[in-house]
């Protein structure tokens, strides 16, 4: 629409239509431009409002944290149990903050601290922090050895762990969960199947997107998720030089592969396949 109709010197049907043309494109830069300009200040207003929260929502976490233990110390049963709910609640809120600062930032393209780290090491830490919480599944990691990517480590946490609950929540106790991490044609590839139920019908195409879970969008869907998990996947990934994809697995569940840009693929490494 910014492209603009050359100028005929004739007052025929053809000089017409240019003009209508132009003032058409016209137009529809002017809307186009308004309709940048509205995103623009909504990706901001969000960004700004989720890093004012920040601080408020930390302190009433350590206050309602130093309550509950006090509650505990003093045997108080009942009033511990709603301190421990509003901790919950405050806890749910912090992490809904955190995810909308961090796919707010993606939006607007500001890029966190980066450092080489070893995405291996990493998806270790995550899987340590979610096999507590998912005993009645199987998961299991097959690394080969270190696979150095440049990055933030605790966006790049926050992406395996989300595509670790994903697998964890929607997929029955017993199911197997694989967690593999690799490096190939000089890309550090982390992939995570299961043998569930796989991908809902009519989700494939837009699994990634803001507030869509397993049972459609977040706001009809049952369950205490948000629909955030996966676009924060996606917008670790994009934002870090690659991209996530995702699709059956070999066993029938979901399969989700992330593609990252590493760092010194040329050299060798041994192949180590720990187990949980």
């Amino acid at each position: 629409p910014s492209r603009r109709m050359p100028t005929l010197r004739s007052d025929d049907e053809v000089a017409e239509l240019a003009r209508t043309l132009e003032q058409m494109l016209r137009s529809l830069d002017d809307a186009r431009s308004e309709t940048e300009q509205a995103m623009q200040r909504q990706r901001e207003f969000v960004a700004d409002a989720s890093h004012e929260l920040r601080t408020p929502l930390t302190s009433i976490l350590a206050n309602l944290e130093l309550l509950q233990a006090s509650l505990e110390e003093r045997g108080d049963d009942e009033d511990h149990a709603a301190v421990g709910s509003a901790l919950r609640s405050s806890q749910r809120m912090s992490r809904l903050v955190s995810d909308l600062l961090l796919l707010a930032r993606a939006d607007a393209g500001r890029t966190s601290a980066r450092r080489e780290c070893d995405l291996a090491e990493i998806v270790a830490g995550a899987l340590a922090e979610v096999r507590p919480v998912a005993t009645d599944h199987h998961i299991s990691l097959d690394a080969d050895g270190a696979v150095t990517v440049e990055g933030n480590p605790d966006e790049l946490h926050r992406m395996v762990l989300n595509l670790l609950d994903n697998a964890v929540r929607h997929t029955p106790a017993g199911t197997d969960v694989k967690v593999g991490v690799s490096r190939e044609d000089g890309r550090a590839v982390l992939e995570v199947t299961d043998d569930g139920p796989g991908i809902p019908a009519g989700l494939e195409g837009q699994v990634f997107a803001r507030f869509v879970r397993g049972a459609g969008p977040a706001d009809e869907a049952g369950g205490d998720g948000t629909g955030l998990g996966l676009a924060i996947v996606e917008a670790v990934a994009s934002s870090h030089g690659g991209g996530a994809e995702a699709g059956a697995s070999p066993q029938g569940g979901a399969r989700f592969t992330v593609q990252l840009p590493a760092v010194g693929a040329g050299s060798p490494q041994a192949t180590v396949s720990p187990h949980g």
